[in-house]
């Protein structure tokens, strides 16, 4: 604890690196502020200096991205006796766990929607290209291995049922754009958002079991949760539509691998269309890369200029907010914030802003 006057610093770290250089310039403008970088082979009593007085935490938000041991889990927090704020740099969250830092009153932050165009792009080009055979026959030019042309019969999209995982921004955004540019008829799962603004995303709300048994394209928008985890096991991809195709730029995990690579090879589903793993990148023998109907990128769904630009900036301006005692726009976990309004004026020695 911090006497009444306060820090003259707040100290933020992160590992490896952050979204975008924005991030870095907004928080250049804040003398106040001290921001500290590691690596993952960082030596470790440099890293515990550091979090022993840290303030905030800017995480990575994927798996595969800084060792287990500086994941936002209880271990973690016991050596952080002064942070309030653990801010993800994507929108994801898989590297955190929220109920402990609920229950140590520290705010967890998102920058959700900040890539939602960039993946629901993705996503979009998944479903073409798998529909249209486009890598398999790119491919086959390439190696010399094509067959006559009608070997490659594809589908048309247009028209179809889309069925979506998860309509929150990413998968709302794709929603608007299969219904509008391919006139597919859009059914979506999510029991936490409801008939009425569903239909304004073009959508219709539906049970899962609605979803996989009409979809012709089946997309995963939602976070990887204990809810979510292994959502798509071999009973799941045995009640889609046969011949009907699976997509996902969620995240490692929700989907068994071993059980879609099954799906495929019996040739109950059509074509897959993967950019996350679990783990992250897969071996280059992986089965599932073996499969000609089967297009994979690893986790870039998101990766574009503009989105790594916003992720940065809304990271950055939703982090200094915070630390301003400001209640951020992107909050995981809302009922941590009046415990963190008292930790915030014990642990900063003044009031929050937004108390």
């Amino acid at each position: 604890m911090n006497g009444a006057q306060g820090p003259t610093k707040k100290t933020v770290f992160y590992f490896n690196f952050i979204a975008h250089q924005r991030f870095l310039d907004v928080i250049a403008t804040r003398p106040d502020i001290e921001l500290h970088k590691f690596h993952n082979d960082s030596p470790e009593e440099d890293v515990k200096k550091v979090m022993a007085v840290a303030h905030a935490y800017q995480i990575d938000s994927a798996r595969a991205g800084i060792p287990e041991k500086y994941y936002a889990t209880q271990a973690l927090l016991d050596q952080c006796p002064n942070l309030l704020i653990v801010s993800a740099n994507g929108a994801g969250f898989d590297t955190v766990d929220v109920p402990a830092c609920t229950e140590a009153g520290v705010l967890v932050m998102n920058q959700t929607g900040g890539n939602r165009e960039a993946v629901a792009e993705h996503a979009l080009g998944m479903i073409l290209a798998l529909s249209k055979r486009i890598a398999e026959t790119d491919r086959a030019m390439r190696d010399g291995s094509i067959k006559e042309r009608l070997h490659y019969m594809g589908d048309e999209v247009s028209g179809k049922t889309l069925g979506i995982i998860g309509i929150g921004n990413t998968g709302s955004t794709l929603s608007k754009k299969c219904a509008a540019a391919l006139d597919m008829r859009v059914l979506a799962y999510d029991p936490y958002v409801d008939a009425d603004t569903m239909a304004r995303f073009s959508a219709t709300k539906a049970e899962l079991d609605e979803v996989l048994a009409q979809a012709d394209y089946v997309s995963v928008h939602c976070p990887r949760t204990n809810e979510t985890e292994t959502m798509f096991d071999a009973d799941a991809f045995a009640r889609m539509k046969q011949g009907s195709y699976f997509i996902t730029t969620a995240r490692g995990g929700i989907h068994d691998e071993a059980a879609l690579y099954d799906a495929l090879k019996a040739g109950h589903l059509k074509g897959a269309g993967l950019d996350v793993w679990d783990p992250e990148p897969p071996a280059h023998d992986h089965p599932l890369l073996t499969l000609d109907n089967v297009i994979v990128s690893p986790h870039t769904a998101g990766s574009t200029f503009t989105a790594r630009e916003n992720l940065g900036k809304w990271g950055a301006e939703q982090l200094t907010d915070a630390l301003d005692g400001k209640r951020p726009p992107r909050l995981i976990n809302p009922d941590a914030w009046p415990q963190f309004t008292d930790r915030y004026e014990e642990v900063l020695g003044t009031a929050a802003a937004d108390a």
